[in-house]
C-alpha cells in the first residue's frame, strides 16, 4: 500500500517537474493561471532559468519520496530521509494554507485565473501531496 501511495506522489512530482521544463522553453504571454497577479499585472515574472530551477527541485522532491519508501536506494540514513520528507509535508501544508494574500486556501486576493485555478487545484493538490509525503514518511521508515 505505502509503495503505491510513494509511486503516486513520486509521479505528480514528476509530472509538474516535467511541466515547469516545458514552461521554461515554452513560455507564456498575458495573464497566466500560473503566477498571482494584482490588477492585472503579475506579482512577479519568473525566468526561465527560476522555472528550470523549480522543475529541478520538484524532481529532487519525487527522488526523496523514492528514497524515503525504500523504491530507490540513496544511501543516506533512513532518519535523515525521513526527516526531511516531514519538513517537505509541512512545506506543502504551509502552501496549501498560503500567504493569506495571494496564494493558498485563505488568500484574499480573488478573481484571477491564477486564484481560480490555486482553489481548484494547486492548494487541493499541495494539501494531497503534503498527506501523501507525510504517510510515506510515517510507514517507509517503520
Amino acid at each position: 500500500m505505502i509503495t503505491a501511495v510513494a509511486i503516486l506522489v513520486c509521479a505528480i512530482f514528476t509530472i509538474l517537474g516535467a511541466w515547469h521544463f516545458y514552461m521554461a522553453f515554452a513560455g507564456h504571454s498575458g495573464e497566466s493561471a500560473a503566477v498571482p497577479s494584482r490588477d492585472g499585472k503579475p506579482t512577479f515574472t519568473p525566468s526561465a532559468g527560476s522555472t528550470i530551477a523549480v522543475g529541478i527541485v520538484l524532481l529532487l522532491f519525487a527522488v526523496l519520496v523514492a528514497g524515503t519508501s525504500g523504491i530507490l536506494i540513496l544511501g543516506l540514513p533512513i532518519r535523515l530521509l525521513t526527516g526531511l520528507s516531514y519538513a517537505l509535508a509541512l512545506g506543502l501544508l504551509a502552501r496549501a494554507v498560503g500567504d493569506l494574500n495571494y496564494v493558498g486556501f485563505f488568500k484574499r486576493v480573488r478573481g484571477t485565473s491564477f486564484a481560480r485555478m490555486d482553489t481548484l487545484l494547486y492548494s487541493p493538490l499541495c494539501l494531497l501531496l503534503s498527506a501523501g509525503v507525510a504517510t510515506v514518511a510515517y510507514f517507509g521508515a517503520n
